[in-house]
Parts: structure tokens; C-alpha cells; sequence
């Protein structure tokens, strides 16, 4: 029955990722097309010379790495459309259940189309105002002049961050857990002016305040509420005295 289910979802998955690319295509394809119709001999470059195969590979080049961003720009909008229109609304809810269930595949979609640019191109739009909206656009609640320079980020649609907030590089940022054989969607929130340390984990149904820290490779288990003001650190996190 997973099988089932999960099989019809690539399929559209290609579809989306294909729309997301052919613009890319088309760019590639038309300069490909050009170049070849173009007469250089104006220039002095000989047709099949050394300089000829030179300014052609450049430019093929060139066409090719702006296919590449060009995908990845389509990709910050096309996504969350089909995450909109495939989760009739594209937001989890809070929710704890059996992992084959109706909600865990919205889950598993809303989480895969998230990835689909996670593993592909969202590093190169991490930390700037492109991937801030990506996640706006996924459903994430994000403060003005907050920085997320992490591309680990799971569940957006369940994640809050408020004003001036910090979540250093590789932070990992979970809203759900699981329990007892049980999925568990629980939602993130931090307050704004909050520090979230290099390569620390924020787990499902974390609450950290205002203006508080959490230190470099530290694990907050789910459930754990951080006082506004306060440093936390360790495996697993607990405050930490000035």
C-alpha cells in the first residue's frame, strides 16, 4: 500500500522538477542553437579553429550555469505551488499518529518537496533573502532581519522564528519526532533576537525565548522550553551558567 501511494508521488514529483527545468532547457537549448547559426569569421575566428571551439565552449559554458540558477530560482516558487496545491493549503498541523496514515503522507509530501531543493540548490541561495523565501513561501513564519545559514531545516510549515534571529550554519531544525512507534508533529517556535549555535539540533515542540542562546553542537530534546535570556548547551541541552 506505501509502495502504492509513494509511486504516483515521484511521478509527480517529475513533473514539477521538469516544469522547474525547462526553462534552463530552453536557455541551454537556444544558445546551442545560435552559436551554431553564428558566423565569427568577422571576428577573425576561423570556423572548427582552436579559437572558435574556445569561445564556443565559453559560452556554452556560461548558458549551462545559468540554466542551473535559473532552475534553482524557479525552483523557490514552483515547489511550494505544488506543496499549496497537493496539501490543499501546504500547512501541517500538530498531530501525533500512526506513520501510514493520511497525515503522515501529507507529511512525507510537504518534507519531500522541501528536500527536492534541499539536496539540490538551496546552498546556493544560503544564508540570502532567496532562501528566506523559499521557506516563506513553504508555510515558515520568519521575523524581519532573521538569518537562517542552514539548508537542515525540516517541516517549515511547523517552524516559527521570530525578529533578529541567528541560526548559525548547519543548525538542524526538526518539528517532529518519533515515539513509541507513534510520528509526533510538534511545532517550533524562537523568540526573536534568539542565537541558535553552529551544528546545534532543534527538535519537534521546542520553545526557546527572547533573546536566548543555544551553544555550538547542542541538542534540544522535544518539548523543552528555554527561558527568554537564558544559555543552554550540551547532549542534551541544559542551562548554562555565566
Amino acid at each position: 500500500m506505501q509502495m502504492a501511494m509513494i509511486i504516483p508521488l515521484y511521478l509527480v514529483g517529475c513533473a514539477v522538477i521538469g516544469l522547474a527545468v525547462a526553462p534552463g532547457a530552453v536557455l541551454v537549448a537556444w544558445t546551442v542553437m545560435t552559436m551554431s547559426q553564428l558566423d565569427l569569421s568577422s571576428m577573425g575566428v576561423s570556423q572548427g579553429g582552436l579559437a572558435w571551439w574556445a569561445i564556443q565552449g565559453w559560452v556554452g559554458g556560461a548558458a549551462i550555469v545559468g540554466a542551473v540558477f535559473l532552475t534553482g530560482l524557479c525552483m523557490v516558487f514552483v515547489l511550494p505551488a505544488a506543496n499549496f496545491a497537493l496539501l490543499w493549503g501546504g500547512r501541517l498541523k500538530p498531530w501525533r499518529g500512526p506513520y501510514y496514515s493520511l497525515e503522515a503522507i501529507r507529511w512525507y509530501i510537504h518534507n519531500g518537496i522541501t528536500y527536492v531543493l534541499r539536496y539540490s540548490l538551496l546552498e546556493m541561495f544560503t544564508p540570502s533573502p532567496i532562501g528566506i523565501l523559499f521557506y516563506r513561501l513553504m508555510g515558515m513564519k520568519i521575523g524581519k532581519g532573521a538569518v537562517i545559514n542552514s539548508t537542515a531545516l525540516s517541516d517549515p510549515s511547523l517552524i516559527r522564528i521570530g525578529e533578529k534571529v541567528t541560526i548559525g550554519g548547519s543548525v538542524t531544525i526538526v518539528a517532529h519526532y518519533g515515539q513509541a512507534g507513534f510520528l509526533v508533529l510538534a511545532p517550533v517556535e524562537i523568540g526573536e533576537g534568539a542565537t541558535v549555535g553552529l551544528r546545534a539540533s532543534i527538535m519537534g515542540g521546542v520553545k526557546i525565548g527572547s533573546n536566548a542562546r543555544i551553544m555550538p553542537h547542542s541538542v534540544v530534546l522535544p518539548k523543552t522550553v528555554v527561558p527568554d535570556g537564558e544559555i543552554w548547551g550540551g547532549v542534551p541541552a541544559v542551562k548554562v551558567e555565566q
